[in-house]
């Protein structure tokens, strides 16, 4: 009997141990940190990463945001569903649009007071306006998967997406995707639980005493959200074709290749880091890089080859903005055409500006020539003066001229031509204009 006491009086003085050798990683999505990007996705992917290596006990993503990009949030979505622990969604206050799908991956779901959710109709980024029906389509069977998975109510799911979807006392009032507040939360069972702190929360969930470890975004993580952006990527597909341009112009591999190379390594990389881009893209970026190479450098004219390689680079690109092919609809895709548009065009102006330029520029105007030396000066080139003295000089054919031929002049043979004529051989004719070695004669 002692030996038992003895025993459970040891588990009660290494429970609390036990228990803060448990940690909590505790994850911001906060309006403040802008809204949900490919930069942000990174963060979270590190954030599950680190915490499955610590072993944590549970992961809470504290949200407060109005959404952002749809490409992003499926990434975040997919990261959380296959994490290892616990996954724990603190609304603080609001989780509208791809808030809600996040908060809908997580094993549970707790909200403040005064919180709210839902509102995901998925909009172009473009225009603000209602997105296509392909998108909503895809974006609403998203929601009702992530909501199966994870055991709720799949239809309250998706009337956060579409209006057609009537939930009773709920869409009558409002005829508008349906957003919850944390009451209707609550009895509708999208939430499990209230809380208004972190403390609180951990404590609903017996985590009270674990070890909370709040995870920050990188300058990394920073960098990639900023080159992702729409018109930082724009900006670095003209840089980057503008090389490209200039590569070809000048011989041997110099500046533009260079350039070209830093810019469309960091596009495709940014992208491919928060899987907006795998290696197919790249792969399809340098085969049509190597197709246009070999049609300008090997292949005389432009035809198939040129052609095949312009489309396998406007291809990748293509593919690495459009993301998940469920996403594609006409509207995007014409937005698209038009920004990969202007961003060649700024990269055929910077390339022509960037030429027109160069001799202006300190480090480069000694390769060009700047003086000049005119006929007023007594200046005139050599071609030019012989060229005058050859015209009116007479001679005989040594050839038939039909109409190229030879003449002799002086006792010196020249290559001619017959002006509108053909011209037997032993025949007199007259010089009567040269260009350099475009000699021009008539029967004499």
């Amino acid at each position: 009997m002692k030996r038992w006491a003895g025993l459970g009086m040891l588990a009660l003085m290494l429970w609390p141990l036990a228990a803060q050798g448990r940690t909590v990683y505790h994850v911001r999505l906060h309006t403040g940190q802008g809204m949900i990007n490919p930069g942000l996705a990174a963060f979270v992917m590190r954030a599950i990463e680190d915490a499955e290596a610590a072993q944590a006990a549970a992961i809470v993503f504290d949200i407060d945001t109005f959404g952002g990009r749809v490409d992003a949030a499926t990434v975040i979505r997919d990261a959380i569903l296959d994490a290892e622990p616990l996954t724990i969604a603190f609304i603080n206050k609001r989780a509208i649009s791809a808030g809600a799908l996040i908060s809908l991956a997580c094993d549970k779901i707790a909200i403040a007071q005064g919180g709210s959710i839902g509102a995901a109709t998925a909009v172009d980024a473009a225009t603000g306006e209602k997105a296509s029906d392909k998108v909503i389509s895809y974006f609403r069977a998203e929601m009702r998967a992530t909501a199966e998975r994870t055991g709720r109510d799949p239809q309250i799911a998706e009337a956060m997406v579409d209006e057609k979807v009537e939930i009773p006392e709920l869409s009558a009032e409002t005829g508008r995707p349906a957003t919850f507040t944390t009451a209707q939360a609550l009895r509708y069972e999208i939430a499990d639980q209230s809380a208004e702190t972190l403390l609180a929360l951990l404590q609903l969930y017996d985590l009270g005493d674990a070890q909370v470890v709040a995870v920050e975004s990188n300058w990394a993580e920073d960098l990639v959200g900023f080159l992702t952006h729409p018109v930082i990527s724009s900006l670095l597909l003209a840089v980057g074709i503008f090389g490209l341009i200039a590569e070809v112009k000048a011989p041997g591999w110099g500046v533009g290749g260079t350039i070209a190379l830093v810019c469309l390594g960091v596009f495709f990389g940014s992208h491919y880091l928060v899987h907006l881009a795998e290696w197919d893209e790249v792969f399809l970026f340098v085969a049509g890089v190597g197709l246009l190479t070999a049609e300008l450098f090997f292949i005389p004219g432009f035809g198939v080859v040129g052609l095949a390689g312009l489309l396998c680079i406007v291809g990748s690109l293509l593919l690495t903005q459009m993301g998940s092919f469920e996403l594609w609809s006409l509207e995007e895709f014409a937005g698209l055409v038009s920004r990969l548009t202007l961003s060649l065009a700024a990269a055929i102006g910077l390339a022509a500006l960037f030429l027109r330029s160069l001799p202006r520029i300190g480090a480069f105007n000694r390769l060009v020539l700047q003086g000049q030396t005119s006929s007023a000066e007594g200046y005139v080139a050599a071609s030019t003066a012989h060229d005058r003295e050859l015209v009116g000089q007479e001679g005989v054919t040594l050839t038939y001229l039909r109409p190229v031929g030879v003449g002799l002049f002086g006792g010196k043979r020249l290559d001619v031509i017959a002006e509108r004529e053909f011209i037997e051989p032993h025949k007199p004719i007259r010089i009567v204009a040269a260009h350099g070695n475009r000699i021009l004669v008539r029967s004499a």
